[in-house]
């Protein structure tokens, strides 16, 4: 069976620190597309498809984030599994019929999230995680038929619908990112609250959100799923 290829699609503004991070932990051949300059593929040729963060908001009236939601819609109808990430993941809820809205606040550093070990995209992973959160926005509603396995006191952090998976959080965070996008938010925070969260930013949170990085290889596992089963299907046809 071939190496999977995936789609990344970086909604990114400053987009390679972005790809950087995803290309570390995909161990798949990746076609990167930078959204917010235009970039989408031209067809969905692909076994998958991951949708990055991203400083947007899901429910701006942009271009690019309304020719975005289109490929992304499509591809789900054809049968693409997908993977959505901070925005991605308010994106892929969006599409699939959720609700987006404004926390009026951030969630900022490294928090504690819990998912009920019944979902195979964080299958390895302990019940009670650390992860790294920078998002002013959340899903209120996840898209009908949708089931979510991760919370916290901020709402959803995770959901899947069929092939889709999305996830609030940042596992492709390195602590060289949390930190730049931490001192990023000043103009946004006040600077107590900037400090504390820097202060957090150290080796061993970072140790304990390693963790959650399992779930892209998760991920690529019901890509290879997928992928044989199409095989199959193909070679008994």
């Amino acid at each position: 069976m071939d190496r999977p290829r995936l789609a990344l699609l970086n909604a990114a503004q400053e987009a390679a620190d972005t790809r950087r991070n995803f290309e570390r932990e995909l161990d798949a051949d990746l076609d990167v597309f930078h959204c917010p300059s235009g970039e989408l593929p031209d067809g969905f040729q692909y076994d998958g498809f991951v949708i990055t963060g991203s400083s947007a908001s899901v429910y701006w009236d942009r271009e690019w984030i309304g020719e975005l939601k289109m490929w992304v819609g499509d591809a789900i109808r054809a049968g693409l599994p997908a993977l959505g990430v901070c925005f991605g993941h308010q994106l892929l809820a969006d599409v699939m019929g959720g609700n987006v809205k404004s926390m009026g606040e951030y969630e900022l550093g490294y928090r504690t999230v819990t998912h009920d070990g019944e979902n195979r995209l964080l299958d390895g992973i302990d019940e009670t995680m650390t992860v790294f959160m920078s998002h002013s926005d959340h899903v209120t509603d996840e898209p009908p038929g949708a089931t979510v396995f991760a919370e916290n006191e901020y709402g959803i952090q995770s959901f899947r619908k069929g092939r889709v998976f999305a996830v609030q959080f940042h596992p492709e965070y390195d602590m060289e990112t949390a930190e730049l996008i931490t001192r990023g938010k000043a103009d946004e925070i006040p600077k107590e609250r900037i400090e504390t969260v820097l202060a957090g930013i150290h080796e061993e949170n970072y140790a304990a959100a390693q963790h959650a990085k399992t779930l892209f290889d998760n991920f690529l596992a019901v890509v290879k799923d997928v992928q044989r089963k199409r095989i199959d299907a193909t070679n008994s046809g």
